[in-house]
């Protein structure tokens, strides 16, 4: 050991070595105590509604597996050869052109879903409707 480092050694010896009281601020204890009481007075933080938001999750889940099976169904038919072979030159139309009531009816099936969700997400929601 060199003697600079001797030395620092001895004046930090000397240091940590008083006996001097560490006195806080005046005001700290007052502030300290007063934020501990706040903190216990505060309400608890509200827990998360899991047995609301589970089914969602379920099947939000399972879709999502339907999702992946089918692709990897389709994926595995192309590489056979037999997809091809089964698809329609064009899509069919979803309404006969010769009936007026095909539109009416999906589009009454479309208002008649979106009211269905929505009751059903108000009464999760617990809101009155």
């Amino acid at each position: 050991m060199t003697d600079e480092r001797k030395m620092e050694d001895t004046e930090m010896d000397q240091i940590l070595s008083r006996k001097d009281e560490i006195v806080p601020s005046s005001g700290f204890t007052t502030f300290v105590m007063e934020a501990v009481r706040q903190e216990a007075a505060a309400p608890p933080p509200i827990a998360f509604p899991w047995k609301r938001a589970l089914p969602g999750l379920l099947l939000a889940g399972v879709a999502i597996v339907a999702v992946i099976v089918g692709g990897v169904a389709i994926f595995v038919q192309v590489g056979r050869g037999s997809l091809a072979a089964h698809m329609p030159s064009a899509p069919a139309p979803l309404v006969v052109t010769g009936s007026q009531g095909g539109p009416v009816m999906w589009t009454g099936l479309a208002l008649l879903i979106a009211f269905v969700s929505f009751k059903f997400s108000m009464r999760l929601a617990g809101g009155r409707s």
